[in-house]
């Protein structure tokens, strides 16, 4: 999960404190997450000839240091500094190196990195549900679709908030955050706000608040934005039971 540069919108990037920073990894179980997903986005972005990726929600590295072992050429983008800090040493204990680094505001990323750049781009960790307002999210998904060249893909995902407002709070825990030993759930879930805690083994204790984006509405923001062919996967396969999975990922392309 990414933390978005959103200083005039409730601050999400500084609920990314150092000490949550260092927390992250014992989350989002890095073994099990990159021997679970690297190989899916790796094989997914392969099939769309893609070689030039900007993780546009790096956090502390997961997915970014996954595409890097599997050959991409990573730009590595993060709203919060303390958690690009991180993913830059988790890069060099794998022995990758990303082929940029930097802060980065989702709303204007194509002034940060230039139009027409990158082949793909990924927002995983269901980072963009950091974002809480309608217009911000065009802008955001506005602002991807200028950074990818002709034909390129936009990857995102999200927890299934449909089921979790429909019908409660479930997991496999077998999705996206795998770390042994964390316990993790809504304390508040409104239509308007999913407030989550962390709670690990140590004592520590961490509350994020994200918006319960449904699946159809990203759609449609990504329809609207300029994307075509939108397509969608639940925990990584489909067909897949729109309410029995734990994350849904959406693929879609913009025109060539």
């Amino acid at each position: 999960m990414s933390a978005v540069l959103n200083l005039n919108r409730g601050n999400q990037h500084r609920q990314y404190t150092p000490t949550l920073a260092e927390h992250w990894d014992d989350l989002v179980g890095w073994e099990a997450r990159l021997e679970r997903e690297g190989h899916f986005y790796a094989r997914l972005l392969k099939a769309h000839g893609c070689r030039k990726v900007v993780d546009v929600a790096t956090g502390t590295g997961v997915n970014a240091v996954g595409l890097a072992q599997a050959g991409f050429e990573v730009t590595a983008t993060d709203g919060s500094e303390n958690m690009l800090a991180k993913a830059q040493e988790n890069a060099a204990a794998y022995g990758v190196s990303f082929a940029d680094s930097r802060v980065a505001d989702w709303l204007t990323l194509d002034e940060t990195l230039g139009t027409e750049q990158f082949d793909a781009i990924v927002c995983l960790g269901n980072s963009f549900t950091h974002l809480f307002d309608h217009e911000d999210r065009r802008q955001a998904l506005r602002a991807f679709h200028r950074v990818l060249r002709p034909s390129g893909m936009l990857v995102i995902d999200q927890r299934n908030y449909d089921t979790m407002l429909d019908h409660g709070y479930r997991s496999k825990h077998e999705i996206c955050y795998t770390g042994d030993g964390v316990d993790v759930g809504p304390v508040e879930l409104t239509p308007r706000l999913a407030k989550f805690e962390y709670r690990f083994p140590n004592g520590a204790v961490f509350q994020l608040n994200m918006y319960p984006l449904r699946q159809d509405y990203l759609t449609h923001l990504l329809e609207d934005a300029g994307f075509i062919n939108a397509e969608r996967f639940g925990d990584l396969q489909r067909p897949y039971d729109r309410r029995e999975v734990d994350f849904v990922q959406q693929v879609a392309f913009k025109t060539p």
